[in-house]
């Protein structure tokens, strides 16, 4: 943290945002861990931030530039650079007041290759923030996310029913085999350890918590508890509290999608229309994905 920086006479980003909560809310979704890298890349569509761990689950966070009440963009290419994610999400909280929404300007980069945070909604005081940043590494793999068929295998579930489900189905070490079958239609999760323990999501029954299916044939991958429980366990309160859906997809060779929708309005704006699938149109929402790899075993051939 500083209290003064010194702006570069020319950035390759200079935005700003008029609700720093919602974007700590859509960052914090992706953090699973306390130590954890991010890579930032820019570009004249927006800002994209990108984690992953061990080379089995990625997550990106799609802040769109809709989303900022500014934002001047003038570098070539796509500027790609590392953060800390823990620093970065803790630096933007020191701007977040509870209640009100703070205003912030984000800019990049500063003199020594930092990124700048300053308030703007203050005439009586301003606060800065300067994050080191660092060559990002290259990302360990491309998800590559490819349909698995003619018709979409994938759901939409209430998002409060989709973390309830995978908590209850907790087991260290564990594995969590996800079924869709077409008869009936229906999703399945099934945890595995002293026993095990089944949840199921009828289509027919319940469409409140299973709002949307779409699946021709019947499909089982299984993937680690852990990678899992990562793509819900920070969902904001927000999209529990709006009562918002999450969307998973199965992709070619199992790989699973998980789709996320974020607002980032501010409070005292009006809520655009939620859809029956529990999806917000799009306005000022942050899009967040994870994507995380089967676990393969010789006798795995399923939907390959």
């Amino acid at each position: 943290m500083s209290s003064s920086a010194i702006e570069p006479e020319s950035s390759d980003l200079v935005c700003q945002l008029d609700n720093v909560q919602g974007v700590v809310d859509a960052l914090t979704s992706v953090r699973w861990k306390k130590q954890q890298d991010a890579v930032l890349e820019l570009s004249e569509h927006g800002i994209v931030l990108i984690v992953e761990e061990t080379a089995c689950l990625q997550a990106k966070v799609y802040l769109q530039r809709e989303l900022f009440v500014r934002y001047e963009y003038s570098a070539e290419g796509r500027p790609r650079f590392g953060v800390s994610l823990g620093l970065f999400v803790d630096c933007l909280n020191t701007f977040s007041v509870q209640g009100h929404s703070s205003a912030i300007e984000i800019r990049y980069p500063g003199p020594d290759m930092q990124l700048l945070l300053k308030s703007v909604d203050s005439s009586d005081s301003c606060t800065y923030a300067e994050i080191r940043t660092r060559i990002p590494d290259t990302i360990s793999w491309d998800y590559n996310f490819e349909p698995a068929g003619s018709t979409p295998l994938s759901f939409t579930v209430k998002s409060a029913a989709l973390k309830e489900a995978i908590d209850d189905l907790e087991w260290p070490g564990s594995s969590i085999h996800l079924i869709l079958q077409p008869t009936p239609p229906s999703v399945t999760f099934r945890g595995e350890g002293h026993g095990d323990l089944q949840i199921d999501f009828m289509y027919h029954v319940n469409t409140d918590l299973l709002a949307a299916f779409h699946c021709d044939r019947q499909v089982s991958h299984r993937y680690k508890y852990k990678f899992l429980r990562a793509t819900t366990s920070n969902i904001p309160s927000s999209v529990i509290r709006d009562n918002r859906g999450s969307k998973l997809t199965i992709g070619r060779g199992g790989m699973l999608k998980v789709q996320h929708l974020v607002s980032v309005a501010k409070p005292a704006m009006p809520q655009p229309h939620i859809d029956s699938a529990g999806y917000q149109q799009p306005s000022r929402i942050a899009y967040i994905e994870f994507f995380v790899k089967p676990e393969v075993d010789e006798d795995d051939a399923n939907d390959t």
